[in-house]
C-alpha cells in the first residue's frame, strides 16, 4: 500500500491541485457584491466537490465522483492511472443517461439519502476483482471496464433501486416492483422473493423511518461468500396513510403515501436468509414482538453468523442478536441501554465485527461517545474523556489499530488513531487548526481527509495512516481563477466565544460582522436550527451564504442551545419530552445577549430556521412577543404528531402515553400570540414536513386574524434550492426584512 502512495504522491499533485487561501496582500481592494444569484449559481463558490473517493481492490486506480464547472450538482465518474499518471473520465453521464424521469421511490430514496438536488451519477461500485465499476444512471444500471467500453445491463422504464455487486462479485442485484431481482453479472436478472403478494409488501427496501430517521438505507445483504442474502420483508399494511399533494406548477398529483405519524403503527419488518436463486428460504428469529425496529444487519466476516442489531419502540435499549444462517435461530449476544433512565440510545454506524469474532462498538454509557472492544463476554473501554469520538473511520487488524473521528475543544473534529488492545494513548493525525472528517480504504491501510477552516473552503488529500499526507486530491486554494477569489477582499473571518445557559453551562456561540462605522448599531441575521443532532457553531467553512448576508450589512449569529450534539449526554439530553422548552430559552439568551453589543441595534434582531428551525421561529415569537423584529419559519413541523415514530417518540415518547408532552411541544395551540412580523415558507410537495404542518398553522393564523406573510413553491420538497430558487427564496426573505425596517443604518 505504501508504493501505492507513494506513486500517488509523485502525481497527484501535480495533477489534482486547483489554484490554500490567498494572502490578503494579493487581494484586490474591492470585492464585487456577492449576491445570491451568485451564491447559488454554477461553478460552486466553495470549489470542487469531489465525492466518495475510492481505491479499486487492486490498488491501481483511485476513483471519485467530480461535479462538472457548468453545473455544480452533475457529477461524472473519473479515474486515476497509478501507473500510467493520467486522469480521465470513465464515465460521461450527460452522454451515457437517457435524461428519463426517476420513479417516485427512487426519487423518494434520493431526498431521504440527502442527494435530492444531485444529478447524474451519484453512486458507484467497484467489481471485486477490480475490472470495472457498477454505476446507476437515469434509472438503469450500467457497468463500465477500465479498457473504456460500458455495458447497459439494464433498459426499462421502471428503476432498478438499491443495486449492488455481490462481495465477490458473481451477482448482481437490485430491487424492482417491489421485489429483489439477482443474475450474474452480464446475464439476466429475475426476481427471487415471492410474487403476487400485496401491494403492501415490499422485498429488499429498508422501510420509510429506517431511511429516514435511522441512516440505514440497505434492505438486502450478501453474504461475504456470495452464497447467501439476508433480505428485508417489510409490511405496511398497518402504517397509517398520508394523501400528499404534491402541489406542482401546472397542476397536483396526488400520493397515498404510507407514513408512520408519531404514536401511530409502525411497519413490520421482517428478515429472511435465501440463496441467490430464491431457493433455502429461513427466516430469522426477531422475537415476539413485532413492534420493534431493525437497525443494522452485518455478516460475520467468516459468514458464520449474521447480527442484527434490534431496537425498542421506545429506544431505550438496543439487543445485538446473533443468527445462525443455517436455521433462522438467534440469541441475544448483548444489550446496550440507554445512559440514564430519562434519555435514548443513539444509533450509529460506528462499530465493526472483527475476524477474532470481538467487536469494536461505540458507546454513551459513561457520558460521552466512546469506544469499547467486546470480547469473551467483557467489555474494555479503548477511548475516554470529556471530548466524545463521532465516527469509526477504519480498522487495520493486521497492524491492530483503529482510526476515529472525535471533537476537541468543542468546535472542530480531529481524527485519531488508537490501538485496539487500549494500550498506549491516541495519536492525533490531522492539524488543530482544521476540522476534519475521514473515511479509509476496507484494509484501514489509506486515509482521505476533508478538511476546511473559517478562512479556507474544503480540502481533501490522501496519507498514509500515520495521518502523513502524500497528495493533494483538492488542495482548493483560493486563488487565480478559483470562484471565490473575486470575493475575498469582503470574506468575514468568524469570532468566537461563550455564553451562560440558565443552568450555567457554557452555550457556544459564532458571529460574522460587517463593516461598521463608529457609533453606528446594525441589524442581526440570527440564523438557528436548536434540534438534536446538528452542531451549527464549528470552525469549519461556513460558505458563501453567511458571508453574503454580511455584505448586506447584516450581523450574522449562530448559537449552539442545549440538545445539540457532539457535548455529550448530559448536554442533549434538556430535549427529552420536552422539546420547544430548553432550546428556546437558551436561544433568548443569545438574543437577549446580543442586544447589550453595542454595535448592534436592539429593536431588530431578525430570527430564521428551517424545518426543526423553522420549529423553533414559531415556539420562540410565541414564548416572547417583541423580543424578536421577525421571525422567518421554513418548513416547521407545527405538531409533533405530524411527524414520524422514530425520530419524534426518540425525544418525546409516544404521544399515547404522554400526550401532555406533545400539547405543550407543539406550536398550533399558541400560535395567536405571534405578534411580530412572520414570514411563513413551505414546499408544496414536502413528503418529510409534510404540507399539513404548514396548512393548519396558516388556518389558525387567518381565524384568528392574526397577520403574517408567506412564501410557498410548487413542486418543491422539503429542500427548496436551485439556481434560480435558491435566489428567489433569500431576496425574498430580505424584501421581507426590508419591508419591515429590519434594515442597516444608513
Amino acid at each position: 500500500m505504501r508504493s501505492v502512495l507513494a506513486a500517488v504522491a509523485l502525481s497527484l499533485s501535480t495533477c489534482l491541485t486547483t489554484p490554500v487561501l490567498a494572502e490578503t496582500a494579493t487581494m484586490a481592494e474591492a470585492a464585487p457584491p456577492l449576491t445570491f444569484e451568485r451564491v447559488f449559481a454554477s461553478p460552486g463558490l466553495d470549489g470542487p466537490a469531489p465525492r466518495q473517493v475510492k481505491l479499486s481492490p487492486d490498488g491501481r486506480y483511485l476513483t471519485l465522483l467530480r461535479n462538472r464547472a457548468d453545473d455544480r450538482d452533475r457529477y461524472d465518474l473519473w479515474g486515476y492511472d497509478i501507473d500510467t499518471r493520467e486522469w480521465r473520465m470513465l464515465v460521461d453521464s450527460e452522454a451515457l443517461g437517457s435524461g428519463r424521469e426517476l420513479s417516485e421511490d427512487e426519487k423518494m430514496q434520493r431526498e431521504r439519502a440527502r442527494v435530492g438536488s444531485l444529478k447524474g451519477i451519484i453512486s458507484y461500485q467497484w467489481a471485486s476483482d477490480g475490472s470495472g465499476v457498477l454505476v446507476p444512471l437515469d434509472g438503469d444500471l450500467f457497468l463500465a471496464k477500465l479498457d473504456g467500453t460500458v455495458t447497459q445491463l439494464t433498459d426499462t422504464e421502471g428503476t432498478e433501486l438499491n443495486p449492488k455487486l455481490s462481495n465477490k462479485g458473481a451477482f448482481v442485484s437490485f430491487v424492482r416492483d417491489r421485489r429483489l431481482w439477482v443474475g450474474p453479472v452480464g446475464g439476466e436478472a429475475t426476481p427471487i422473493t415471492p410474487a403476487d403478494e400485496a401491494e403492501t409488501i415490499r422485498w429488499g427496501e429498508a422501510e420509510f423511518v429506517a431511511q429516514e430517521e435511522m441512516a440505514r438505507l440497505q434492505g438486502y445483504w450478501w453474504s461475504p461468500d456470495d452464497s447467501r442474502i439476508v433480505v428485508q420483508r417489510t409490511d405496511e399494511a398497518a402504517v397509517g396513510i398520508v394523501t400528499r399533494a404534491a402541489i406542482g406548477a401546472t397542476g397536483t398529483k396526488v400520493f397515498d403515501q404510507r407514513y408512520p405519524a408519531a404514536g401511530t403503527d409502525n411497519a413490520v419488518v421482517e428478515l429472511f436468509v435465501i440463496n441467490p436463486d430464491g431457493t433455502g428460504s429461513v427466516k430469522v428469529d426477531l422475537g415476539v414482538d413485532l413492534d420493534i425496529y431493525v437497525a443494522r444487519v452485518d455478516w460475520a466476516p467468516d459468514g458464520s453468523a449474521i447480527y442484527v442489531q434490534r431496537q425498542d419502540r421506545a429506544q431505550t435499549k438496543i439487543d445485538m442478536l446473533k443468527v445462525d444462517p443455517a436455521t433462522g435461530a438467534s440469541q441475544i449476544w448483548f444489550t446496550e441501554d440507554a445512559a440514564r433512565p430519562d434519555y435514548w440510545v443513539n444509533l450509529s454506524d460506528n462499530y465493526r465485527l472483527l475476524g477474532d469474532g470481538s467487536l469494536l462498538w461505540w458507546s454513551e454509557r459513561d457520558g460521552y461517545g466512546h469506544f469499547y472492544r467486546y470480547a469473551n463476554g467483557q467489555w474494555q473501554q479503548l477511548t475516554s474523556g470529556a471530548s466524545p469520538t463521532t465516527s469509526l473511520v477504519g480498522v487495520d487488524e493486521t497492524a491492530g489499530t483503529f482510526t476515529y473521528q472525535a471533537t476537541k475543544d468543542v468546535l472542530t473534529q480531529q481524527i485519531y488513531r488508537a490501538r485496539l488492545d487500549g494500550t498506549g494513548e491516541p495519536e492525533l493525525l490531522t492539524d488543530p487548526d482544521f476540522t476534519n472528517s475521514a473515511s479509509m480504504d476496507g484494509a484501514g491501510r489509506l486515509l482521505y481527509v476533508s478538511r476546511s477552516n473559517p478562512a479556507q473552503p474544503p480540502q481533501s488529500y490522501l496519507a498514509t495512516p500515520d495521518g502523513a499526507r502524500v497528495a493533494w486530491i483538492e488542495e482548493n486554494r483560493v486563488e487565480g481563477d478559483h470562484p471565490y477569489a473575486p470575493f475575498l477582499a469582503s470574506h468575514v473571518t468568524p469570532e468566537y466565544g461563550t455564553i451562560a445557559g440558565e443552568d450555567g453551562t457554557p452555550l457556544h456561540w459564532m458571529m460574522l460582522k460587517p463593516k461598521m462605522e463608529p457609533g453606528k448599531r446594525y441589524p442581526v441575521f440570527f440564523s438557528h436550527y436548536g434540534g438534536p443532532g446538528p452542531q451549527m457553531v464549528t470552525k469549519g467553512w461556513g460558505g458563501a451564504l453567511a458571508q453574503s448576508i454580511v455584505d448586506k450589512g447584516y450581523v450574522y449569529f449562530v448559537l449552539d442551545n442545549r440538545g445539540s450534539a457532539n457535548r455529550g449526554v448530559d448536554f442533549e439530553q434538556p430535549l427529552y419530552r420536552a422539546m420547544g422548552g430548553a432550546e428556546v430559552r437558551d436561544q433568548k439568551a443569545g438574543a437577549e445577549w446580543l442586544k447589550s453589543l453595542d454595535f448592534v441595534d436592539p429593536d431588530k434582531v431578525a430570527i430564521y430556521g428551517w424545518s426543526y428551525g423553522g420549529y423553533m421561529t414559531l415556539k420562540q415569537l410565541e414564548a416572547d412577543p417583541g423580543l424578536y423584529a421577525a421571525g422567518i419559519s421554513g418548513a416547521p413541523v407545527t405538531r409533533w404528531e405530524l411527524y414520524d415514530t422514530h425520530y419524534t417518540e426518540r425525544y418525546m415518547g409516544d404521544p399515547r402515553e404522554v400526550p401532555e408532552a406533545y400539547e405543550k411541544a407543539s406550536a398550533i395551540p399558541e400560535a395567536t400570540k405571534i405578534a411580530d412580523p412572520l414570514l411563513l415558507i413551505h414546499g408544496m410537495a414536502d413528503d418529510n414536513v409534510v404540507f399539513e404542518n404548514s396548512s393548519e398553522l396558516i388556518s389558525v393564523l387567518q381565524e384568528s386574524n392574526t397577520p403574517f406573510e408567506m412564501m410557498l413553491y410548487p413542486g418543491y420538497t422539503h429542500r427548496v434550492s436551485g439556481p434560480n430558487i435558491g435566489p428567489h427564496v433569500w431576496n425574498s426573505i430580505f424584501r421581507f426584512l426590508q419591508r419591515h425596517e429590519v434594515t442597516p443604518p444608513k
